[in-house]
């Protein structure tokens, strides 16, 4: 889904100033440079904005969403009704290619803005040095409170922790699945509504694309005893692993996709996108127990009919349904046979 490739930020990056094209910047040939580029956005205008930028970003995009500071300052939650940030970043090395993909952004940006559909900003310019990244970045992730007692704590924060709190300390690095995007905030928030129905305790769950490894995690410190992670980035297994280690939680965690050939499970997150949760419904099915259920997220509003009816026909049942904008999770289970 989205590169967590670090946003910049005041520390290492010059300024666009009035410049339409590039910022001025001796060092922008260097190899180590990268121009950012950001579009403040509305929540359903993030998609569209997205998709634009990643037509010119090898990486692809990140999406930073609005914020309401809460706990004296100390913490945030989202707030839907502040615009997101979108970033994407380009090679510094060619200048005049990276010219020719700024002017070309901003004029498919003035398309989509013509339509008047959700506010977009305009298309924000600036240098960001890859040498200041490994701090810099770090200012877009706060402490964050998803449901009722889940806290995800980026490991350099600290937090005041309430008496219920589960808190999850997480160094995300680059891989995918900090608490920032709302595919992970759904399935954080199924994992706690599974906690909070007595079904995670002592439960053996499997996490399918684990990305930072944050939701087997989750599921480990509400009290699941076997874990499961299988993903193909061998980033996101190291990150797993380490995440796992960092918060006391023992974690299995394989390269790779389905199956896992450690089932079955009595439960299930698979944290993906659509077309892939379509491709893998009968293997997923294939590694929950009877009786097992399904959290399946990833899945935009417009590939929700599709997905469903993937899960059907794999035999699953749905038992629920969550949203948060444009961004549906879907909860299901293995019926169990006669």
């Amino acid at each position: 889904m989205a590169d967590d490739r670090p946003a910049g930020g005041a520390d290492g990056r010059a300024d666009g100033g009035s410049d339409p094209g590039l910022p001025d910047d001796e060092g922008l040939s260097a190899g180590d440079t990268w121009i950012e580029l950001s579009v403040h956005a509305d929540l359903e205008a993030v998609e569209a904005v997205s998709e634009i930028l990643s037509r010119f970003a090898p990486g692809g995009t990140s999406v930073q969403p609005g914020f309401e500071l809460i706990d004296e300052g100390l913490g945030a939650r989202v707030d839907p009704r502040e615009p997101a940030i979108v970033r994407a970043y380009l090679p510094g090395r060619d200048r005049s290619a990276a010219r020719a993909a700024v002017r070309e952004a901003r004029v498919a940006l003035g398309h989509l803005q013509a339509f008047d559909l959700r506010p977009i900003g305009e298309l924000e310019v600036s240098v960001v040095h890859e040498a200041d990244w490994a701090q810099a970045w770090k200012a877009h992730f706060p402490v964050m409170r998803i449901g009722r007692r889940l806290v995800i704590r980026p490991t350099w924060r600290r937090h005041r922790r309430r008496p219920d709190d589960v808190v999850l300390a997480l160094d995300p690095g680059m891989a995918f699945g900090t608490g920032l995007h709302p595919t992970t905030r759904l399935c954080l928030a199924g994992i706690e509504r599974w906690s909070d129905g007595g079904l995670v305790t002592g439960a053996r769950i499997l996490d399918v694309g684990c990305g930072s490894g944050i939701l087997m995690i989750a599921a480990g410190l509400f009290g699941a005893t076997g874990l499961v992670g299988v993903d193909p980035d061998p980033i996101a297994v190291e990150a797993s692993i380490a995440n796992a280690a960092r918060n006391h939680v023992p974690v299995d965690v394989r390269g790779g996709s389905l199956p896992s050939r450690s089932g079955p499970f009595d439960l299930v997150a698979a944290n993906l996108i659509a077309s892939v949760l379509v491709a893998l419904a009968d293997d997923l099915r294939a590694e929950l127990r009877p009786g097992g259920r399904l959290l399946a997220s990833g899945i935009f509003v417009d590939r929700e009919a599709e997905v469903r009816a993937a899960f059907e026909s794999a035999g699953l049942r749905q038992l629920e349904r969550t949203a948060e904008g444009e961004w549906v999770a879907l909860e299901l289970e293995r019926p169990v046979e006669a």
